[in-house]
């Protein structure tokens, strides 16, 4: 008989090393060629085959298990309230800090899931295009906290979410500009058409804190999860990969006039870095302890990252 002490909790995740999880791949040997990698990995990210196929190929077999359990309990269900009910998207939520890498696991997952057998209609719906407009956030003094959870506009993000499990079928939502700074104009609005699959990403949804009340009850985000995952690295890394990007984007896209950003074209190297060290430690970094990590354990998985962008481990949650 197995006994237990009352010492420590018990985790609820099992720990997979990188080499033992790309063994889990199973069924799928899907190619991608080089176009599709390179529109897939973002800014000082690297990317490549191996990491696909070793990482988010055995990702892509693990969702479908749950996809396919997903559409037999519905039609179950369909079949005990005696209703012919359509079919319902499968939202798999994916959060992480700021620089974490969150945009390519989100792009490449919804790649490599509209490659599965069924061939999956999948969308990908960002929550930046649910922030405040920057007129708004300066009117509430807090553009300065954008990123937090107070910068986001929860009703209509819960809203979007409740339309799309109600077999909603055509949402348009607000896009999100990181030339601008700002969420775009309605006449730029994302169309959601009822996709098999719905990928959400933002480092706010496992957040328990941006809650919308309705009747009396909090209603969160993760609630209309079918599937979270959190993209974990330290905050050594991320320091890094921030500073590292944001030197990038002052030799890039910062250059354009348009840019929110601008001003930071002209910076010498020491003044750039200096600066993405400050928005760091007075933004990124109070957000990333006080409302993003302490959510990493809702998540129903977790790949965590190593010093140069690549998982090294998978904590999948068991019960």
């Amino acid at each position: 008989m197995q006994t237990y002490k009352n010492t420590a909790i018990d985790s609820p995740f099992r720990h997979i090393k990188r080499e033992d999880w790309k063994d889990l791949n199973g069924k799928f040997s899907n190619t991608i060629d080089d176009e599709d990698l390179k529109t897939l990995h973002a800014l000082n990210e690297p990317l490549t085959m191996q990491e696909i196929e070793e990482i988010y190929f055995p990702l892509s077999h693990l969702l479908d298990i749950h996809l396919q359990q997903y559409h037999t309990l519905h039609i179950k269900t369909n079949s005990f309230f005696s209703k012919n009910g359509k079919n319902l998207p499968f939202i798999i939520g994916i959060a992480g800090s700021v620089a974490v890498g969150k945009s390519t696991t989100a792009r490449v997952l919804q790649r490599v899931l509209s490659l599965l057998p069924s061939k999956p209609k999948v969308d990908l719906v960002t929550t930046d295009g649910f922030l405040y407009p920057n007129k708004t956030l300066v009117e509430k003094n807090i553009l300065n906290r954008k990123g937090f959870p107070e910068s986001y506009d929860a009703k209509k993000l819960l809203n979007f979410l409740s339309a799309v499990k109600s077999g909603v079928e055509k949402i348009s939502i607000p896009v999100y500009s990181h030339l601008v700074y700002d969420v775009l104009p309605e006449d730029q609005q994302q169309v959601i058409e009822q996709p098999d699959i719905l990928i959400v990403e933002g480092i706010n949804v496992l957040q328990v804190n941006s809650q919308h009340p309705r009747k009396g009850h909090s209603v969160f985000v993760s609630d209309f999860f079918d599937y979270a995952i959190y993209v974990h690295a330290s905050e050594k890394n991320l320091l890094e990969w921030y500073v590292n990007r944001f030197e990038s984007l002052r030799a890039t896209a910062f250059q354009d006039p348009q840019s929110y950003f601008h001003r930071y074209a002209h910076m010498n190297a020491k003044e750039s870095v200096d600066m993405a060290i400050n928005i760091w430690n007075e933004i990124n970094k109070p957000n990333l302890l006080e409302n993003i990590l302490p959510t990493r354990y809702r998540a129903d998985l977790i790949l965590e990252k190593g010093s140069h962008h690549f998982v090294q481990k998978v904590k999948v949650r068991m019960i």
